[in-house]
């Protein structure tokens, strides 16, 4: 059995998205739409076949579930939309910049026919299958805390440029769209987090972004999660999420990789040799869309553990002393 999917918004997120829909055997895109004329050219140039429909609603009737990957702003009118109609709802994170509006979009969500869902990319990763056999197995020890790193001389980085609103402050940052899947990645492992220090630092431009973010969270035992974020200088760029154990270290490295050390140097994890890091996470991700369109237990992300990172994003960039 294939389900139906249809895509909202086709930058960066949804063309990856479609691309990998295509090549899963559980998915059979329906339609898919975008405002932006360049985003639905090269929609068209990646999969000439896809039916770009005239608009959203065209492109999610007859859909079993709805993919949203447009920017926050319109996403909980597509969504309770879709959920309206008893299909799944599929979503990019964040759910919206609004606390209050996502709380009730999580609360409606859960009287819909499917629970929404969140795309946050590591859950069904190889790198996160590996931490969870690691620590069941003992070879972590205590889990100690989490310390995540991020470098990036410029944001948005050159492939995300065409989403000109990553830029700015009302719905973009980087706190936003990559701090919040390592936030996702400390809860999973740790538990509920709870914010006792931000220091955000902004441009003197008012309607930009976050520069840097400086920030501590705990656990309700007290083991700590650090985050260091800047942006600015030239290197390459570097996301780094330790996970600090007492026998053992785990470190993701941009996203799909994960190193382990036992007070020695870095070896890797995962081999990659048999898969495609490049698809490997979207491919699994697809794969536990699929067990939830069917019933059956999957590792993505609830709505109400999307809705908790958010709530930790939007309090550490209003920032706290």
């Amino acid at each position: 059995m294939t389900h139906k999917i249809a895509i909202i918004g086709l930058g960066i997120m949804g063309r990856r998205m479609l691309e990998n829909a295509l090549q899963h055997p559980a998915f059979e895109v329906c339609g898919v739409w975008d405002p932006s004329p360049t985003s639905v050219a090269k929609t068209r140039e990646m999969a000439p076949g896809a039916h770009v429909a005239a608009n959203a609603q065209a492109a999610m009737a007859g859909a079993d579930v709805v993919y949203l990957a447009c920017p926050p702003g319109p996403r909980k009118t597509y969504a309770l939309q879709a959920a309206a109609a008893g299909q799944g709802v599929f979503m990019e994170k964040p759910l919206g910049t609004d606390n209050a509006q996502s709380r009730d979009l999580v609360a409606q969500l859960r009287q819909a026919r499917l629970p929404g869902v969140v795309n946050f990319t590591q859950a069904a990763s190889r790198g996160f299958e590996e931490l969870n056999r690691a620590i069941a197995a003992g070879e972590t020890g205590e889990l100690l805390g989490i310390d995540i790193v991020v470098n990036y001389p410029a944001w948005p980085r050159a492939w995300q440029k065409d989403a000109d609103w990553l830029r700015l402050r009302d719905e973009g940052g980087y706190t936003r769209e990559v701090i919040s899947h390592f936030l996702f990645l400390a809860g999973r492992f740790l538990g509920p987090l709870t914010l006792q220090q931000a220091l955000p630092r902004y441009p003197q431009d008012p309607t930009l972004c976050e520069l840097d973010m400086l920030a501590r969270l705990t656990t309700a035992d007290g083991r700590p999660v650090t985050v260091m974020a800047t942006t600015g200088g030239q290197q390459p760029d570097r996301q780094e999420v330790t996970v600090r154990g007492s026998r053992m270290n785990h470190q993701f490295r941009e996203f799909f990789q994960l190193w382990r050390s036992d007070g020695g140097p870095w070896v890797e994890a995962v081999d990659w040799r048999t898969e495609d890091p490049r698809s490997s996470a979207l491919q699994r991700q697809l794969s536990e869309v699929d067990l939830w369109l069917r019933g059956k237990p999957h590792k993505l992300a609830t709505a109400e553990e999307a809705l908790a990172v958010q709530e930790l994003v939007e309090a550490m960039l209003v920032g706290r002393s």
